[in-house]
């Protein structure tokens, strides 16, 4: 069964699905929102994580981690495996207590009901290729998946399904069986669950692990224009920082428990790399791409 979002959420129309998909041909919107560059001069960060320490089994996972994410911004967590990337979104949606710090949505401390405006995102649905559970049928559950069974059909309730699955690009296989279609098609349709709840934050974990470069190219496209478009922030994990390069306001590199967040430019550097994970790391750039190597005598 599909995730759903934090909180739930009921049937509403989302600004960005008040009229045809902005990514649909022709679409038109009667009520745009706000411009990115004007929400993210906004004077309270969407997301702050303040000192944030986790302690798992005894030992030290993440030490004084902070950073801040504004509405309409692109971050991206970047790490190695086993940096502690997908705990850092498990502190984010209140699944783990963190040791120290504290979370703050819109400037007050999490709790049930700002976790409402955060959607979250998956690695990937395992699903029974067998199982008779359409595309529109999981975008759907983001309406009300936090209660058994599915909502009460409506003209509504299929409007919105219809308009999400056109905002990620997902309409000629939303009656296909979620688990037969491939992995950047269930990328769009989780993307799609998501938004139908009108998060302000969408999380997503590793949401370009195991894609062709094809499905991972149009994966980062669609989450870029949502955060142009319409002002969705997105916080995205991943191990590769290369994908997101165009598409990137910020850059949060988790290594070695701790983190350093800023300007892409400035956070990956063989300075500040070498001081975060605690010996020699060459920074190199070659052909738009950013390769960090590490020294001969370590390995990440």
């Amino acid at each position: 069964m599909a995730p759903s979002s934090p909180g739930g959420a009921t049937p509403r129309t989302p600004r960005w699905l008040s009229g045809a998909g902005p990514m649909a041909k022709g679409a038109t919107v009667s009520d745009p929102p706000q411009s990115a560059e004007d929400l993210q001069a906004s004077s309270t960060p969407l997301l702050e994580l303040e000192g944030i320490g986790v302690r798992l089994g005894g030992r030290q996972v993440l030490s004084d981690v902070s950073f801040e994410v504004r509405q309409g911004e692109f971050t991206g967590i970047i790490g190695p495996n086993g940096a502690g990337k997908t705990t850092l979104l498990r502190v984010i949606l209140g699944l783990i207590e963190p040791s120290g710090g504290q979370v703050l949505i819109d400037g007050e401390p999490l709790h049930n009901k700002n976790k409402a405006s955060i959607g979250y995102v998956p690695q990937k649905l395992v699903i029974d290729p067998d199982m008779p559970l359409r595309a529109r049928d999981v975008v759907s559950l983001g309406l009300d998946g936090h209660k058994l069974g599915f909502g009460f059909p409506s003209r509504q309730r299929r409007e919105l399904v219809e308009r999400a699955l056109a905002d990620v690009g997902a309409t000629s296989y939303a009656d296909a069986r979620v688990g037969e279609l491939s992995g950047g098609e269930q990328q769009r349709v989780l993307v799609a669950h998501a938004l139908i709840s009108q998060p302000k934050l969408l999380l997503l974990d590793e949401p370009l692990a195991n894609l062709d470069l094809r499905s991972e190219q149009e994966i980062v496209a669609v989450l870029g224009r949502l955060t142009r478009e319409h002002g969705i922030s997105v916080l995205l994990s991943a191990h590769d920082m290369n994908p997101l390069l165009g598409v990137m306001d910020r850059i949060v590199y988790v290594a070695n428990g701790r983190a350093a967040s800023g300007a892409t430019d400035e956070v990956v550097t063989s300075a500040g790399l070498t001081e975060l994970y605690g010996h020699h790391v060459d920074v190199v750039r070659v052909h738009g791409r950013v390769l960090v190597v590490a020294s001969e005598s370590s390995s990440f």
